[in-house]
């Protein structure tokens, strides 16, 4: 009898293609997992923002959740309604809508009155009217960021003068940190300029005249 010869697969020879995923599975599972160990003691990293600052990206949220649209944009007629016209957004009272005498506060009924823009306000206070926001020079152009801060925190124009009216709601506001405040400064600042000279604050004097 002859002895039969056992054959051996050269190590050279191919692996099967089960075996390569296999393989590749692993080594990415190791990667994956070494990575993980690198950065593990790292802080988490901020969200990417697109065109614009981390700060007035912060801002824009802050303007979108105060409400500050809902009395320094003007409304007008749409086809369901009032809507806020944003070809003026953020630019206050229209200086060409003249406001009427308000009617007469009665303590008991209608205590204050709203002009149809909602950007002009009659009460027992005068008549207030929302100011421009935007960046032109008519608006917060020349406003600095401590005056800004300082107005909302302490509720006097420019943080100096006269008293802020209502129904501007800045004793909620002044609870905002000096950051959100900045952000919100740096967002309006980032808002295109609209030339839009808001009227003066009435008191009660004048209002009834």
């Amino acid at each position: 009898m002859t002895s039969s010869t056992l054959s051996v697969r050269p190590s050279s020879a191919r692996p099967v293609p089960g075996t390569v995923r296999r393989a590749a599975f692993a080594g990415a599972a190791a990667a994956l997992l070494a990575a993980t160990t690198l950065h593990a003691g790292e802080a988490p990293k901020k969200p990417l923002t697109f065109g614009a600052s981390p700060q007035v990206a912060r801002g824009q949220y802050l303007v979108g959740i105060m409400g500050c649209d809902d009395c320094h944009t003007p409304m007008k007629m749409g086809a369901k309604g009032p809507e806020p016209d944003f070809a003026r957004r953020l630019s206050g009272h229209p200086q060409a809508v003249k406001v009427t005498k308000p009617a007469p506060i009665d303590a008991k009924a209608w205590i204050w009155a709203g002009n149809a823009t909602n950007t002009a306000f009659a009460g027992p206070w005068g008549i207030s009217y929302a100011p421009n926001l935007t960046s032109d020079a008519t608006g917060i152009g020349a406003w600095t960021e401590a005056n800004f801060v300082k107005a909302i925190k302490e509720g006097k124009h420019l943080g100096v003068g006269r008293p802020i009216a209502p129904p501007m709601p800045w004793p909620a506001y002044r609870h905002a940190t000096e950051d959100d405040l900045k952000a919100v400064f740096a967002y309006l600042k980032s808002v295109p300029p609209v030339k839009n000279q808001a009227p003066e604050y009435e008191p009660p004097a004048m209002a009834r005249k």
